[in-house]
């Protein structure tokens, strides 16, 4: 009975492992709407900015278009290097995966924006001209689909260690009514406490 016990909970954790697994593989996979940068080292013909189109198809120079969904940046990499040694000796090749993403809320530009893995938070809120004077830069929503993910944003958070992906939307919520009028209410406060002041002297 308890061989049997043992045997159940290792097939069940064996199969759990390659879920987990393709789980981690699809965060960093790359997708439609994500922009492949290519540097081949002394090679500026081959090298810029190549859009993955809703096919999952980027076209680069020599290649052609080529499905490069669900590639990850280190396996297209091999991929590249593999393709182009037929047109290059030891070919040199830095490959980042840019995502496209709405910085939206209360930002000073709003829109669409390409950001790279080594980007933080603040640098993605930079690019939308920084955070509004009655925004929350301490408390960045990601959203995706219209569903609100648990992704734990600081200011500080590397764009490429969260589950960010193009289409996604970092949102900054606009602080509270108490929050934006602090000022007043501690004007007002304090005006009503020199009324009740010279109310009580006479």
């Amino acid at each position: 009975m308890q061989r049997c016990l043992y045997l159940f909970v290792g097939l069940m954790l064996a199969a759990q492992g390659p879920v987990a697994a393709q789980s981690a593989a699809d965060r960093g996979a790359l997708r439609p709407g994500d922009v492949v940068r290519l540097k081949v080292w002394r090679e500026p013909d081959f090298s810029g900015d190549y859009p993955i189109d809703e096919t999952g198809s980027a076209v680069f120079p020599r290649l052609g278009p080529l499905n490069v969904a669900a590639y990850s940046v280190d396996s297209l990499k091999q991929m590249l290097v593999t393709r182009y040694t037929e047109y290059l000796v030891n070919p040199s090749i830095e490959v980042m995966a840019l995502r496209r993403v709405n910085v939206l809320g209360s930002v000073k530009n709003p829109g669409l924006y390409q950001v790279d893995p080594t980007m933080t938070v603040a640098d993605a809120l930079a690019l939308a001209g920084g955070v509004t004077g009655d925004g929350k830069s301490d408390h960045v929503e990601l959203v995706r689909e219209g569903q609100h993910l648990d992704a734990n944003l600081t200011a500080k958070t590397r764009l490429g260690d969260t589950p960010v992906r193009s289409g996604d939307q970092l949102y900054v919520p606009q602080r509270s009514w108490l929050s934006r009028n602090a000022g007043v209410i501690a004007a007002g406060v304090s005006a009503m406490g020199l009324l009740a002041a010279a109310a009580i002297k006479n």
